[in-house]
């Protein structure tokens, strides 16, 4: 078979599970909408994805949750949905024009008083909310600069417990990351996600796995239990 036969049928394999087990959502659809009219660049999560977040934590009884990277809260509903009527989320954006729409989006879904929108960097929200106390959480989800990976993991292992979930985007690359050099420390971002996945399989505070996924190219979502 061909790479582009293969990819043509990953793709239709990819349409045929969001038809089965992806509805038609109108909130979700005009969150969609509303990233694109105000330039927010196209790097959501696939609906199919998004339905996999939603699974993952609902299967971890997760009722609080970190997100880190925000954009227009499209991941983020699909996680604030998963969560009891007393489950929270707290999200953090970088960019405020970003933070501006993912609000109006959670507004929109119904979801302003379960999810709060932080605005800045996420290395310097991230020791506020350990000083303030507000974990450990339940399940984080890192979707945001891949320089900053390192760090949001350590920071994700500091807020845990043992049990916590780390959901981890963008490891695979379309293959790319197979290509890493992880000995570079000031490399390219796939040298960084290279490192990253090591870690992920290596430190013997976490059990991991890294679910491929087809969005159009490869790419793969991390999944890891914190040990300890």
């Amino acid at each position: 078979m061909s790479e582009n036969t293969e990819s043509q049928l990953s793709q239709r394999i990819d349409s045929y599970l969001e038809g089965l087990f992806v509805p038609e959502d109108t909130v979700l659809e005009q969150a969609l909408k509303d990233m694109e009219q105000n330039g927010l660049p196209s790097i959501n999560v696939s609906p199919n994805e998004g339905q996999l977040l939603y699974m993952l934590a609902k299967l971890s009884g997760a009722r609080k949750v970190l997100e880190i990277g925000t954009l227009g809260a499209y991941s983020t509903i699909w996680l604030a949905r998963a969560l009891p009527p007393e489950g929270r989320v707290i999200t953090l954006e970088y960019e405020p024009k970003h933070a501006a729409v993912a609000r109006r989006n959670l507004e929109r879904a119904g979801l302003s008083d379960r999810v709060e929108v932080r605005v800045g960097a996420g290395l310097d929200l991230l020791p506020e909310i350990a000083r303030n106390g507000e974990g450990p959480f339940d399940l984080f989800f890192i979707d945001a600069d891949k320089s900053n990976y390192p760090g949001y993991l350590e920071w994700a292992i500091k807020l845990s417990r043992p049990g916590s979930v780390i959901l981890s985007d963008n490891l695979l690359r379309n293959g790319d990351v197979l290509k890493a050099d992880i000995k570079n420390e000031h490399g390219s971002a796939n040298d960084i996600i290279g490192r990253y996945n090591r870690q992920l399989a290596t430190d013997p505070r976490l059990e991991s796995l890294i679910i491929p996924l087809n969005r159009g190219h490869v790419d793969g979502l991390g999944v890891t239990v914190v040990r300890s």
